[in-house]
């Protein structure tokens, strides 16, 4: 292993060892240090047209990047649904817990184009629902803007449950898809103008077999996406928010 190698190697484990003791908080002085560090070694030359390493299984291993979560002395955050996925899946207010973020890349067609899925999976954790598992999968697609750069854009959303044999239990929690939401008058707005804006089609109600709840985004806008580092283990990127979110490789 030459001397950069063993750099990279020593500077990922620095920045697990920061994300771990504190709640894989990109925002804290130590783990945006240890992140600087390793992007810094980055060997990776034009990372959004390495087919290679962009393509797999991925895992957030830093904290998710929906708004008003409240972590948890076990290290987790709890969110509203409605967080999840621009209010649109009913009911908003229902508190869940995220057990974990997976993003699987794939290629999408023979062109550059890739999903950007986002997969969320959850556990209620509301004192007024059973304790359910489901997913939150919002659809998406990329492609390269440049070398560094990815052009995204969001295409649509399904909520699922986790476990079939529970699918008595979800209907009767989520079952309700065109109820009033409860939440505030201007979020609501809020979430209007958004629809308006990203020509969401709203859930039209639940598969009644399966359990699934779906939407559609048919002219959401497009952002990007900075790949800050990517190799065979780990994977930075930057939101144009600023936000910095990191991502290790499993086999599934």
């Amino acid at each position: 292993m030459d001397i950069e190698a063993q750099d990279r190697k020593v500077a990922k484990i620095r920045l697990r060892e920061a994300l771990a003791a504190y709640g894989g908080d990109t925002k804290h002085e130590s783990v945006a240090v240890a992140i600087e560090k390793l992007v810094h070694l980055n060997s990776t030359a034009a990372p959004t047209r390495s087919d290679a390493l962009m393509d797999g299984q991925w895992l957030l291993i830093s904290t998710p990047n929906f708004p008003n979560g409240e972590l948890r002395s076990d290290g987790k955050y709890v969110y509203t649904l409605g967080r999840l996925a621009f209010n649109l899946f009913q009911p908003t207010s229902l508190k869940i817990v995220i057990d974990r973020v997976l993003q699987p890349v794939v290629p999408v067609g023979e062109g550059q184009q890739r999903t950007h899925d986002i997969i969320v999976e959850f556990t209620t954790v509301d004192e007024n629902t059973p304790t359910l598992q489901g997913i939150v999968h919002n659809q998406g697609i990329c492609s390269p803007h440049d070398d560094n750069t990815l052009q995204v854009q969001f295409t649509g959303g399904e909520l699922a449950p986790k476990a079939p044999n529970e699918i008595e239990a979800w209907k009767a929690v989520f079952g309700e898809q065109s109820k009033p939401s409860t939440t505030g008058l201007k979020e609501r707005l809020m979430t209007s103008v958004l629809r308006m804006m990203f020509g969401i089609v709203p859930p039209q109600g639940m598969d009644r077999n399966t359990g699934r709840v779906s939407f559609k985004m048919r002219r959401s806008p497009k952002g990007n996406l900075e790949l800050l580092y990517l190799d065979e283990e780990l994977r930075i990127t930057r939101g144009e928010r600023g936000t910095v979110l990191v991502c290790e490789r499993i086999l599934e």
